[in-house]
């Protein structure tokens, strides 16, 4: 038997070796766009050539262009980075560091209020290596910004330019330049990862809590300590965020949170509102509903508060005498399956005819284009019928 063994083999391989050229064969019969001419026929066989499909060279895949990059990056940095400061702080609980950056000619300097809070002596440092200290003039910790005053020669002054943060893209190329653990003039490239997230504010609310800050921009671009306050640029070198904070599980052995590739940014158009404001009034006055909402409806819960969708931003409270309690907005009360979540509340899905999504949608419109005094109209889902409220904005207490 073993003798037949190797003939068997022989003869399987032989088999496989012309199912190969066989299906060669087919595909070669598939005509191109270039062959779709009769073939000329032989007596006793087909003699098609294969045809290489040629791509037009309109049609041919981008290959990025490095050296392109390269030098937009370069230029980004010998443009901005001398409007951009690393900033020593000294508090009753220690030393501190933040970054900034120069907004006008007058020494004005855009930072964190987080970086500046407490502050008892604030240096500020130049990339071309003057230094001087500065005070602070304004502050908001609904948005965690705030506003130095230096004194400066004109020379050492170079505003950088606003972008518009309303244009960003997820996929966008943007760069960050700060002081991380006291590296000044350090640059780090990333793109926009997402836009319009929110965060707790370090504004407490009445009723406890934290109101919470909107318009926030995410972003992989390398953030760490000390990265706070300084600028998040496009690749036209206009700012388009202010670096915040990043969200991470990893410390260094001194408990330093660690970069993981999510980074948060102000976005600039908050900026833009908050910063004239903080330097003429020292503060800036927040549009204010008065609900406590949920940001992310997931299945389980819509299922739960027997909603008829999961998008939109549900009242789970309303303050009492609040603009939404005035305006007769409705905040759960019905005891649900689910611990802690209670049925009965409105779903806010569109403001003024936009449409809400989740509670970050709401409040970045908010943010962007409405003030204290201001009417709106939102439209809501209540007890299955949809409806419009009028509201007159207050101002956060």
């Amino acid at each position: 038997m073993k003798r037949f063994m190797l003939p068997l083999v022989y003869i399987l391989l032989l088999f496989s070796l012309f199912a190969c050229q066989s299906l060669t064969n087919i595909y070669s019969l598939i005509p191109t766009e270039s062959s779709l001419t009769t073939p000329t026929l032989a007596p006793d066989h087909v003699n098609f050539q294969v045809q290489p499909t040629v791509i037009p060279p309109s049609d041919q895949p981008a290959i990025p262009n490095l050296v392109a990059l390269e030098d937009t990056l370069v230029d980004i940095y010998e443009s901005t980075s001398s409007g951009v400061v690393a900033i020593r702080v000294l508090t009753e609980s220690g030393r501190g560091l933040g970054s900034g950056f120069v907004i006008d000619k007058e020494g004005h300097i855009i930072t964190n209020f987080h970086v500046i809070e407490g502050v008892t002596d604030l240096e500020v440092d130049f990339a071309s290596g003057f230094k001087t200290r500065g005070t602070v003039i304004g502050s908001d910790t609904d948005s965690d910004l705030a506003v130095i005053k230096v004194e400066a020669p004109p020379e050492e002054l170079s505003p950088l330019p606003f972008g518009d943060s309303s244009e960003i893209q997820v996929g966008q190329t943007v760069v960050a330049i700060g002081n991380p653990f006291g590296l000044s003039g350090t640059m780090t490239l990333g793109i926009v990862s997402a836009f319009g997230r929110t965060l707790q504010s370090l504004h407490e609310a009445p009723g406890g809590g934290l109101f919470t800050a909107g318009d926030i921009i995410q972003t992989d671009a390398a953030i760490n300590p000390g990265n706070s306050g300084g600028p998040l640029l496009n690749l036209d070198g206009e700012v388009i965020g202010v670096n915040r904070a990043i969200r991470t599980y990893n410390f260094t052995d001194g408990e330093e949170p660690l970069n993981s590739g999510v980074g948060f940014a102000i976005a600039i158009n908050l900026v833009k509102r908050v910063a004239p404001s903080l330097i003429s009034a020292s503060a800036y006055d927040y549009p204010y509903l008065g609900i406590t909402s949920l940001d992310d409806l997931s299945l389980v819960q819509q299922e739960a508060l027997k909603l008829p969708q999961p998008n939109g931003a549900y009242v789970i409270a309303v303050t009492p005498g609040s603009p939404a309690d005035k305006a007769g907005l409705i905040g759960g009360e019905v005891a649900t399956d689910e611990i802690g979540l209670y049925a009965g509340g409105d779903l806010i899905i569109a403001i003024d005819g936009k449409t809400v999504y989740q509670f970050g949608d709401l409040l970045s419109y908010l943010l962007n284009h409405k003030s204290p005094g201001d009417t709106i109209t939102l439209t809501v889902f209540r007890n299955g019928q949809e409806m419009q409220v009028d509201l007159v904005l207050g101002s956060r207490p």
